[in-house]
């Protein structure tokens, strides 16, 4: 039996690394476009690779997946994150899991996880073809042709795809022409642009617990915010971006968001506590008795923002200043124009529609023999380690060539 995996990224060489171990008569090729493999683990978790996250159960896993999530509870029950972790230990590679759930190699280097990965493909007599870019694919009466950059088409039996997300439908047109449907591919995991607002001169400060809402809709993220030169970003706004990913690309990335910059405390809560601060710091000046031990940079912004003197004394707080602190507590708004890539982690919406695929094979329903794995299908989740999961996860149960 002759396997070939297109694409030659997590999905690609877990599924490969899973095809050969379960068919060790099988030959299997790896065919990557670009000259080196497995690109974007070398930079995931900013070069440490987060390889997955702390594992709960399936359906608050599945959580963290805008879309794909009702599919992955059946990938998960064959290939859990649990799974992922005991195959790399297994394999030599030690883990770390961060106090925030994050899965680190116990290195903090990338390249342990993509040495372990190409070793283990290698040890196994998996071929890797670099700089080779599959043009088509047709059906013949047995299997399959590939058409190659190359020029040297050959056949096989089984075809795995692995290509990863596509920023644009064009990228994908290949697959489509086979006859499966496409989502429209958006950008998701992006950082918001506020350009021109006095919030980025606050560039470095981090809220722990912040939550963020598009105005309008019911899009809302909460956890760490941090300020940027050019806007907004953290794990709220990452989120938010996955989540809102479809919308926000329809919008054109332009949008009013409200920031509680006291995470869950709500208007009525907020204003108990600053009367209580009225009381108990009555002759302190505003600037030096900071409300929810907000940083004192934000909280001398908050007061210019509200037209409040920082020497004016808690005791002489009008009610209308009074009203529009609780509000910016609570509701500040800005509005974004743009957004920036996370890192260099491009993540991206669509795919392959997943109506066209058998999520117990990740065989397509179309073709015979075709499967798929990895961002290729309309599957992603949020930052921290969901991602790669989705990889593994798929990557072994495409492999098993069901």
């Amino acid at each position: 039996m002759k396997v070939v995996v297109i694409g030659g990224g997590a999905a690609g060489f877990f599924a490969a690394i899973t095809a050969k171990e379960h068919f060790p008569k099988a030959s299997v090729l790896i065919i990557e476009k670009s000259s080196q493999a497995l690109s974007k683990v070398r930079i995931s978790g900013g070069g440490r690779c987060n390889l997955t996250h702390a594992y709960e159960s399936i359906s608050t896993f599945c959580a963290a997946y805008p879309r794909g999530a009702n599919s992955l509870k059946k990938i998960f029950h064959s290939f859990s994150p649990p799974q992922t972790m005991d195959w790399f230990m297994e394999r030599g590679l030690e883990l770390v899991t961060q106090d925030d759930g994050c899965v680190f190699p116990a290195s903090q280097d990338a390249m342990s996880v993509v040495d372990l990965l190409i070793k283990n493909a290698e040890d196994l007599g998996i071929s890797i073809q670099l700089n080779t870019k599959v043009l088509a694919i047709h059906r013949v009466e047995i299997g399959f042709k590939l058409e190659l950059s190359t020029k040297n088409d050959f056949n096989c039996d089984k075809i795995i795809v692995t290509t990863g997300g596509s920023p644009s439908l064009s990228g994908l047109q290949w697959l489509k022409n086979l006859g499966h449907s496409i989502e429209t591919p958006a950008p998701s995991l992006f950082t918001f642009n506020i350009p021109d607002d006095d919030v980025t001169r606050l560039m470095g400060i981090v809220i722990d617990d912040a939550v963020v809402a598009v105005n309008g809709t019911r899009l809302k993220a909460d956890g760490p915010l941090l300020i940027t030169h050019w806007g907004l970003s953290g794990p709220a706004v990452l989120k938010l971006s996955a989540f809102g990913a479809r919308w926000m690309f329809e919008h054109n990335y332009q949008f009013d968001i409200r920031v509680s910059w006291v995470g869950g405390k709500n208007e009525t809560e907020v204003a108990a506590s600053l009367d209580q601060i009225m009381k108990v710091a009555a002759l302190k000046q505003m600037a030096n008795y900071r409300p929810f031990d907000l940083p004192q940079r934000l909280w001398d912004f908050l007061l210019a923002k509200c037209t409040i003197s920082f020497e004016k004394r808690w005791s002489d707080l009008s009610k209308k200043q009074f009203n529009q602190l609780v509000n910016c507590f609570t509701n500040d708004t800005y509005f974004v124009k743009g957004k920036t890539t996370f890192r260099d982690e491009f993540v991206t919406c669509g795919g392959i529609s997943l109506r066209d695929v058998d999520m117990n094979s990740m065989q397509s329903k179309i073709i015979p023999n075709l499967y798929f794995a990895g961002e290729v299908l309309d599957i992603d989740g949020i930052t921290g380690g969901y991602n790669l999961q989705a990889a593994w996860s798929t990557g072994y149960v495409a492999g098993l060539l069901r």
